[in-house]
């Protein structure tokens, strides 16, 4: 009886070691199998990168109106989104006190030059006097002050007239330029004035649009020293594109035409206007979007999306060696990138074979085959 049990012990025994030793086998070989994911040839080639900026857009002019005198608007003239010449009439403000003050300033005048022909009269008759010895030194000069006196109130008088005629005049409000006019935040009856918080309206020259972005004070210093100096930079950069707020692409092109000499504080960020034609005036001040600048880069070291694996700050790579084994390895890319490919400046070198698919998939010493 204890024989049989010892036997069958003994069995159990080598039956358990055959089965961990085949189970050992089987997980070499399939450590040793090759998976399959796509690699490339690492090379240098030309590539121009699409960068996106923030953008926001202005008319080329964007007058805000304000009236020059106070009273009660009487009329509007215009309606919002309307297109107006220069010199149209957009309001009228109550004309009535304005006309009253000229009426007023102009028979003042009439008045003043009434005391100056009469002071006039008296100074060529005591002129006559005196010359026949009849008045002395004193009435003449007397008479004489009193004409100079009547001739500055005339022009007091004058200075009165164009006063209250300009006054008058600005009682009508036009437009300062060609363009588009904007809100209209007073209605009829309100009382405005030049110190109103907000003005009547703001009349938009939209027939080319500026487009307002910032580029990293570092990527214009590179493109700067490229091209020699900041001039030069802004007038070799390419035509950009706009993006629209609903991802549609505007079908003009635009030129970017100046770049701030100052850099914000707060962003690290050089401010660039482009400008774009708006002949279908299917921009509008005040919108937003992205400006989509192409840069070239020559001769650089390039790898697919997909085989780059971003963690927090850091990307990497697997370089497959000669046997087929990929291993990782920490590459420096450039932060702006088209989606389909990185520009790798550190980390890499010309022939070098990478996975160029799923590098996401692969395990550090991992046999794989294209």
């Amino acid at each position: 009886m204890n024989k049989n049990i010892k036997f069958l012990s003994a069995s159990a025994f080598a039956l358990m070691v055959m089965l961990s030793s085949c189970g050992g086998e089987k997980k070499q070989q399939q450590g040793a199998m090759a998976v399959d994911f796509k690699t490339t040839k690492v090379t240098k080639q030309d590539v121009t990168l699409d960068t996106k900026y923030s953008a926001t857009i202005r008319g080329r002019q964007d007058i805000e109106v304000y009236p020059q005198v106070s009273g009660t608007l009487q009329r509007l003239l215009v309606t919002e989104g309307q297109k107006v010449s220069k010199g149209q009439t957009l309001f009228i403000i109550d004309q009535v006190p304005y006309q009253a003050q000229l009426n007023t300033a102009e028979a003042a005048l009439k008045a003043a030059q009434a005391q100056q022909a009469t002071a006039q009269l008296t100074y060529d008759s005591r002129k006559q006097l005196f010359d026949q010895q009849v008045v002395s030194e004193f009435d003449m000069q007397t008479a004489q002050n009193a004409l100079l006196t009547a001739k500055a109130q005339v022009a007091q008088a004058q200075a009165q007239v164009v006063n209250a005629r300009n006054s008058l005049s600005y009682t009508v409000v036009k437009s300062p330029a060609n363009g588009v006019v904007g809100t209209l935040p007073y209605r009829q009856g309100a009382l405005v004035g030049p110190t109103m918080p907000v003005a009547l309206t703001t009349v938009s020259d939209n027939n080319q649009m500026y487009v307002y972005f910032s580029m990293s004070e570092s990527q214009f210093l590179d493109l700067s020293r490229k091209a020699g100096s900041v001039e030069k930079a802004v007038a070799e950069m390419p035509s950009v594109q706009l993006q629209l707020v609903d991802g549609s692409m505007y079908e003009s092109r635009g030129v970017v035409e100046t770049a701030s000499g100052v850099v914000d504080r707060g962003t690290g960020s050089i401010q660039l206007r482009a400008v774009f034609d708006n002949p279908g005036h299917m921009l509008h001040s005040g919108s937003t979007g992205n400006v989509i600048v192409p840069v070239e880069y020559k001769g650089v070291l390039t790898v697919p999306a997909g085989g780059v694996v971003q963690t927090q700050d850091k990307h990497k790579v697997y370089v497959v060696d000669k046997n087929g084994v990929a291993h990782s390895q920490i590459v420096t890319v450039l932060p702006q990138n088209n989606g389909k490919e990185f520009i790798v400046t550190e980390g890499l070198t010309e022939g070098m074979e990478v996975v160029a698919e799923g590098a996401s998939m692969v395990k550090e010493d991992q046999k794989v085959k294209n």
